[in-house]
């Protein structure tokens, strides 16, 4: 499963790729406008950073508009992948840039007809938002489940990736729903490393070491 951080913060990304962890980085127009910085500069900066898929999203809602804003993020690096929304007219973008070989992120999906349409457009990535279903009494892991059915029974090459990501049991299960990629903010992907029992069991090792008197080195 890939793991990709859903931020600009540029700082929290250079801390969490250290860890070798992060497969790549999704953004939207809300993460955007909170860096308060200018997207082409903030996305340039994020692929240089990682090397994998960096999600940037389209701002219009007619074709033309969608197709003109996303060649142009294309154009910032090779690694960019043009986020679109899930609307009659952005899955008619998406089948164009599917056709010119740029790489797609279908956004805000919350069913698995919207998923099948995507899958048909040739998008190479699919966006549930669990969290947003959950949120209005859905249970958001379903629709992962029926899409991974639904990609399966007709062999699509679509890659599931779990958005709205609230908690680390998210993640979870997500992974055993059988997303291909999560997307996590940065709070949760640092509680993914977290346990209160292998932090207790920590301080005991360390403890008894200490009793030892030794010295690896």
């Amino acid at each position: 499963m890939q793991l990709f951080l859903d931020t600009t913060d540029v700082a929290a990304l250079k801390d969490l790729a250290a860890t070798g962890l992060v497969d790549g980085v999704t953004t939207n127009p809300s993460l955007i406008a909170k860096s308060g910085r200018n997207m082409l500069e903030v996305i340039a900066e994020i692929c240089g950073i990682v090397e994998g898929p960096v999600s940037a999203e389209v701002a219009s809602t007619d074709v033309e508009g969608m197709l003109a804003e996303g060649r142009k993020l294309a154009g910032v690096a090779p690694n960019v992948v043009v986020k679109v929304p899930l609307t009659r007219e952005g899955l008619i973008a998406t089948a164009e840039f599917c056709a010119e070989g740029i790489a797609t992120n279908v956004t805000l999906c919350f069913s698995a007809t919207q998923a099948l349409l995507a899958a048909k457009a040739g998008a190479t990535y699919i966006s549930p938002f669990i969290g947003r279903l959950d949120d209005h009494g859905a249970d958001g892991m379903d629709l992962i489940t029926e899409i991974r059915a639904i990609y399966d029974n007709y062999d699509y090459d679509t890659e599931i990736l779990a958005a709205s990501i609230r908690t680390p049991a998210h993640v979870k299960e997500a992974a055993l729903a059988g997303a291909d990629c999560a997307t996590i903010p940065p709070d949760v992907f640092q509680a993914l490393f977290k346990h209160p029992l292998t932090e207790k069991g920590l301080q005991q090792f360390l403890a008894d070491w200490a009793r030892t008197g030794q010295s690896i080195l």
